[in-house]
């Protein structure tokens, strides 16, 4: 007996084969950073010819520009110069977390061009009214882009916990429950942009990813430190989300089920060693002094403070006890730390570094080894979230122009 056949798509017409080909066109050219049309046909498969009057569209749509002439070396005219626009079509991107709220506009490269940040304690104030305050930082970031002719066509929220379909349906540390963020988001943002989602960590772990040092390694898990610890996993250039959206808790691992209650409803979970709150209280600096308090804590450990080195210290060996078990898991090529443990690599690192060359098997490990890193300087949960808003782009012009 015959299976039912799978039904088969409609054959693609002409406007469907041209709107692939634009984004591959636009895509070469933003890759790149700079081409010429002969370079965009080599890359992408196209004639010289076809590519031309592509270009020439997205030179009409504002989505690309044409800058002085370049030579090969060999035979024949120098080619015009293409890169992405630096005006027009942009991305935006909204983090809202424990203690503060950034917001980003990137252009269609990629770059950071407007970024408006406001500490405050989010723990203190309804749902609705966080994200009332996150839309309109995120009116006046489109306010400053338009002063720059950058127009963001969507937006992408970046938010702590458990997030899927636009709900985070827990994030322990804000004390959020079932709140429909996204919703709630879009309703209070003026301009009426169509809005998106994630969690925190993963997009920071995409900003990393487009915009960070790792080189050709595209499988890394990412660590964010803030008063919770977030993470992700990237695996060849993709993030791994798991069944229902709820991948890379790491900060909620167990590092000792008779260790301190969390708010999670567990106990001895790993932020409850190494989230911004115990490692301040370890230190003997208040838990609730936020970002002052990170800077005294760093201020101290650089002046060789014995209880402010023990306290980065122990967290640092906790990280490493949790991130053993997620690397013989998971074999990535790298563990990026970013948010708060950035700064407080050097002291850090050490023992996270002796707990993974002694329990990871594969011998992969060994401390030195550079696996261990902190994030780059060019990337954090709000740009990637514009960054991801900016990637539709590119698949899609025509539906943007």
């Amino acid at each position: 007996m015959k299976s039912n056949p799978a039904r088969l798509e409609p054959k693609a017409d002409k406007d469907t084969v041209r709107r692939h080909n634009l984004s591959l066109v636009l895509r070469a050219v933003h890759d790149g950073g700079e081409a010429t049309r002969a370079g965009v046909a080599a890359r992408v498969g196209l004639t010289r010819a076809a590519v031309s009057s592509l270009v020439e569209q997205l030179l009409e749509s504002g989505f690309v520009t044409e800058s002085g002439k370049t030579f090969s070396g060999q035979a024949g005219r120098p080619g015009t110069v293409l890169k992405v626009a630096r005006t027009g079509v942009a991305g935006l991107g909204v983090e809202v977390n424990v203690d503060y709220v950034s917001v980003c506009v990137t252009d269609l490269s990629g770059d950071d061009r407007v970024r408006l940040t406001e500490h405050t304690d989010n723990r203190a104030a309804r749902p609705a009214e966080v994200l009332a305050r996150a839309a309109g930082i995120a009116s006046h970031a489109l306010e400053s882009a338009a002063e720059l002719d950058l127009r963001p066509v969507g937006v992408q929220l970046a938010l702590p916990g458990l997030v899927s379909g636009g709900t985070v349906r827990q994030a322990p540390n804000l004390g959020w429950n079932g709140v429909a963020a996204q919703e709630i988001f879009a309703r209070a943002l003026v301009a009426g942009l169509p809005v998106g989602s994630d969690n925190e960590a993963n997009l920071a772990a995409l900003a990393e990813l487009w915009f960070g040092d790792l080189g050709r390694e595209r499988t890394f898990l990412y660590l964010s430190g803030e008063i919770g610890v977030g993470g992700a996993l990237v695996l060849g250039g993709e993030l791994l989300r798991g069944a229902h959206g709820f991948a890379g808790e790491i900060g909620h691992v167990v590092v000792d089920p008779d260790g301190p209650e969390c708010r999670c409803g567990s106990r001895g979970c790993l932020e409850q060693y190494a989230g911004q709150r115990a490692v301040l209280r370890a230190a003997g600096i208040d838990e609730n002094a936020g970002l002052p308090g990170m800077a005294q804590l760093e201020s101290r450990a650089r002046a060789d403070d014995a209880q402010a080195v023990a306290a980065i210290r122990q967290a640092g060996a906790k990280l490493g006890l949790v991130l053993s078990g997620a690397v013989n898991l998971l074999d990535p090529d790298a563990v990026v730390l970013g948010g708060i443990y950035r700064t407080l690599m050097p002291w850090l690192s050490p023992p996270a570094d002796r707990e993974l060359s002694r329990r990871v098997v594969s011998g992969l490990w060994p401390a030195g080894s550079g696996r261990l890193r902190a994030s780059s300087l060019t990337g954090d949960a709000a740009r990637g979230g514009a960054a991801l808003v900016v990637r539709d782009v590119l698949a899609d012009p025509v539906a943007y122009a």
